[in-house]
């Protein structure tokens, strides 16, 4: 693990190898036992370095690939991983031209497939802010050089291996249930049987999620275990004599992990379960801690940026819990207390990791596992695999199973959905930084050794700490900060005072959607506040929302309220009068009124003041809502901090503020720029009046409305004004206190990042 990360990440890392050895050394262990770990370590690292340069080869703009069976169909484009006729790894996609075309690709398994194309490396979007998804780490984590944007394909043939032979079975299965399996199941059946959760629904995913039992969901190391016993029992009743059986197993595994899918999990579960065969037919004394090394050095050895996965990770993190947690799994007889203390060091150990990916911990899970993992593991999953060799020999009896497990599966995920809307059972921690993640772990580790001896109220007290410290840390911030938010073509800021005792956010985000031939749709809509506005919240450990604030009623502004609404305790939403009756605002509306959130119509006039920190509304001055010029504008003051949040405000409203608020808005340190800094704004009146020191353009990259205007840009340059463009630095972190202020940027954030792993 050291040699890879050191390759990876830093190569001073590997110095930690002179600490390790002296504890070796001091536990008296053997000379050539040093001799090989070094040896072995610097391999391992100098392997991994080397192959890490083999992955910056340029590919040519004529190549042939070869599909892998890890792709995706959605809408009009064909996205996975292919190999290059060099081997190298590329994410490559291609937009089908019509839908006769996508319904062909839909119908074969393209894994082994190979195309002669045309087309180019393309660099990967920046990620919106430090805490959303990176399309450069998932690529790395792949092992993959870069994504290759496909403009002609030609099919030459198929590469005949075990891979494509399985991948294809893996296609009839999948077709197969959607076949025969009734709608309402069928995406659970592919999700427990062949790893595909491509069409598992988005509300039940988050449920599962909400109550910590995502991982019953997928194929797991359970799942292998379960399916193990099962064929081996099934094996010694047919009177199949052990060493048969265990050789069979040896085979069928391996081709099981590709037929579902390979995830980490699976390859964990069984290259142990191989390992501990091959050691037993040996008749050798391997421990199973042994064989989980053997294991993670293997699939390293495989792919070494499979470190970098959080599945790989969470897998194997998850497992040493169990095994070196031994004494307290025994320490009681009872199933159900056996049962939460699995859940219990489980999830102990890897809230760490949990956290620092994705931002909060389920509190549900303790209670939740001990339910639903009997649940899946012993009826759930064996009725699928039953129905899936049932649905195989007859229709009408498999039908008529069906007809009573539905109605009661149906059942089950309406529990499961009105489970999610529990409040209190998510504890958003934020991103500790590595130092706060290391004493979390050091806390379990040390309450773990605390609940051996039976001292229960100093292992409290080693958890709760660290828990304190990090649910605390990220309001520990004595200056204002506000972050205009990369949400593509559209606005969303958050104001956060200072020690965080207020937080607002004005506008969400979200898309304008344009209508196009349904075979082009996504299977999942892409939803800004779920993918860019809540995460940032999150990461940061925000987790309430003292006042949203959607300045006008277009779908670029408020689309995104629902899932902040959704994810977070939002107190209180301010619009501009009349602008809920539109129909972008339906859905807002609808969760307002479910949640009981107060909506408050602001205007010109309404202010109020919160820890040194001012807050004016200055526009519209009247009720009568007829879009951009009406827009909700805000005016805030820090000590000598003054800015302006200008919503889609255009040069008629402009002029009202200049004729009824040139005093507050006279020589601004930061304007955001109404409209996107479209050429009906930022008048040239306007920007004599408010004289920013800096101007922030909100707007998506390689937009459709070419924003912000080239007039408009020169009109600043010619001014001598400073701008900035979410679409090129990302979002936007202004620190501000008394008598200064900084800020800081996605870009600039992820150019240290990779001048630190140079």
């Amino acid at each position: 693990m050291l040699a890879v990360l050191a390759a990876f990440k830093d190569s001073f890392l590997l110095w930690l190898f002179v600490p390790y050895s002296c504890f070796l050394w001091w536990k008296k262990e053997k000379t050539w036992l040093l001799a090989i770990i070094a040896v072995f370590s610097f391999s391992a690292f100098f392997y991994t370095k080397n192959r890490n340069e083999d992955l910056k080869e340029h590919i040519p703009e004529h190549a042939v690939i070869t599909w892998t069976g890890s792709y995706t169909i959605s809408g009009a484009k064909l996205r996975g991983f292919s190999i290059t006729d060099s081997g190298a790894k590329i994410y490559t996609v291609m937009t089908f031209s019509n839908k006769e075309e996508k319904e062909e690709y839909e119908n074969i398994s393209l894994s082994g497939a190979m195309f002669r194309v045309k087309g180019k490396l393309t660099p990967a979007n920046m990620p919106a802010h430090q805490y959303a998804f990176s399309m450069d780490e998932y690529l790395k984590s792949q092992g993959a050089i870069g994504i290759y944007e496909i403009e002609q394909a030609e099919y030459i043939g198929k590469k005949k291996s075990i891979s494509s032979v399985l991948a294809q079975q893996r296609l009839k299965v999948k077709k197969h249930i959607v076949r025969t399996f009734p709608k309402r199941l069928a995406a659970e059946a592919e999700a427990l049987i062949i790893g595909d959760q491509g069409n598992v629904d988005d509300d039940l995913s988050r449920a599962y999620q909400k109550l910590g039992i995502t991982h019953l969901f997928a194929i797991s190391g359970l799942h292998v275990a379960l399916i193990t016993l099962l064929l081996f029992e099934i094996m010694l009743r047919c009177h199949v004599r052990k060493e048969h059986a265990t050789l069979a197993i040896m085979i069928v595994l391996p081709l099981y992990a590709c037929l579902a899918g390979g995830a980490p999990s699976v390859w964990r579960s069984v290259t142990m379960v191989e390992i501990m065969m091959i050691s037993r037919a040996s008749k050798s004394l391997l421990t199973v801690d042994d064989a989980l090394s053997i294991s993670f050095i293997l699939l390293l050895a495989y792919q070494p940026a499979m470190i970098f996965q959080v599945g790989f990770q969470l897998s194997y993190l998850a497992t040493a819990a169990l095994i070196y947690s031994s004494r307290i799994l025994q320490s009681s007889n009872h199933v159900l207390l056996q049962s939460f203390y699995m859940t219990f060091v489980c999830q102990l150990l890897v809230y760490p990791l949990l956290i620092y990916h994705f931002f909060e911990l389920s509190l549900s899970s303790f209670v939740a596992n001990l339910v639903f993992v009997p649940l899946f593991s012993f009826v759930i999953l064996p009725i699928n695999l039953i129905m899936l060799v049932l649905t195989g020999i007859s229709l009408p009896l498999s039908n008529l199973i069906f007809a009573v497990y539905e109605p009661l599966r149906t059942w089950l995920t309406s529990g499961i959905l009105f489970c999610k809307e529990i409040p209190y059972q998510m504890w958003v921690s934020g991103r500790p930084d590595i130092l706060l993640c290391a004493l979390a772990m050091i806390g379990v580790l040390t309450a773990f050794v605390y609940i051996e001896k039976k001292y229960f109220v100093r292992a409290a007290a080693c958890i709760l700490f660290p828990v304190l410290v990090i649910h605390f840390a990220s309001s520990l911030h004595r200056d204002l900060r506000i972050t205009y938010l990369n949400v593509g073509q559209g606005d969303s800021a958050v104001i956060e005072l200072p020690y965080r005792k207020k937080v607002y956010v004005i506008d969400t985000g979200g898309l304008l959607r344009f209508g196009q031939e349904k075979w082009k749709e996504s299977k999942n809509e892409y939803e800004v506040g779920r993918r860019v506005v809540v995460p940032y919240l999150k990461g940061r450990g925000i987790r309430s929302v003292d006042a949203m604030i959607l300045t006008h009623a277009d779908a670029d502004h408020v689309e995104g309220a629902e899932e902040v609404i959704e994810e977070l305790r939002v107190k209180e939403i301010h619009i501009s009068p009349n602008s809920w009756e539109k129909a972008v605002m339906g859905e807002v509306l609808k969760l307002v009124k479910e949640k009981r959130i107060p909506l408050k119509e602001r205007m010109a006039g309404y202010s109020w003041a919160e820890h040194r920190t001012e807050f004016k509304y200055i526009s519209p001055t009247d009720t009568n809502y007829e879009g951009n010029n009406d827009s909700l504008v805000l005016l805030l003051k820090f000590g000598k901090f003054k800015s302006v949040f200008t919503g889609d405000l255009e040069e008629l409203g402009e002029r009202q503020l200049i004729g009824n608020n040139v005093a507050d808005i006279a020589g601004l340190t930061i304007l955001k720029a109404g409209h996107h800094g479209s050429k009906t704004s930022s008048s040239e009146p306007f920007l004599n009046i408010t004289k920013p020191l800096l101007t922030i353009f909100s707007t998506g990259l390689n937009n459709r409305y070419r924003h912000p205007s080239q007039e408009v840009v020169d009109r600043y340059q010619i001014l001598g004004y400073t701008t900035l463009n979410t679409a090129e630095s990302g979002s936007i972190e202004v620190s501000v206190k008394e008598d200064s202020w900084q800020i800081h940027t996605t870009a600039e954030f992820l150019e240290k990042k990779k001048a630190l792993s140079k």
